[in-house]
């Protein structure tokens, strides 16, 4: 399918380089897919811990190597600046861009706490209102 040249609402660009989940990522894929509803996002992630190679259910949307690539919306995404981009390539390193309350209201979860989710291990980096794109 062929890409966009930006995301509807014009904060992402083909060829940006974006943080998501942590990991610095180059956007190679910008519009409508077939396995989801609304405006996806395909990256091509530097560190390779992805999950396709720009191919999904059998549709190629964007081409990079095995297990470099990934989906996400915009709202998922960060821009990566100069001095971000050597230092931000795992979710231990990547800046705090936007304010962040200091624990969830019922104090369940904190910053900095480790967590898992989907039997991977995480840990906490924001905590707050998001945008949904």
């Amino acid at each position: 399918l062929p890409s966009k040249d930006k995301t509807a609402n014009g904060s992402i660009s083909l060829g940006q380089r974006v943080l998501w989940n942590g990991k610095v990522g180059s956007v190679r894929y910008i519009g409508d897919v077939r396995f989801a509803a609304g405006e996806w996002v395909g990256l091509e992630l530097a560190d390779g811990n992805g999950m396709h190679d720009g191919s999904v259910m059998g549709v190629s949307y964007f081409e990079c190597p095995a297990a470099k690539g990934v989906f996400a919306q915009s709202a998922q995404l960060m821009e990566v600046t100069a001095g971000a981009v050597g230092a931000a390539t795992t979710a231990d390193e990547a800046p705090a861009t936007l304010p962040s309350k200091e624990a969830t209201s019922e104090g369940t979860f904190s910053l900095g706490q480790e967590v898992m989710w989907k039997g991977n291990k995480g840990i906490v980096r924001y905590i707050g209102d998001v945008r949904r794109a």
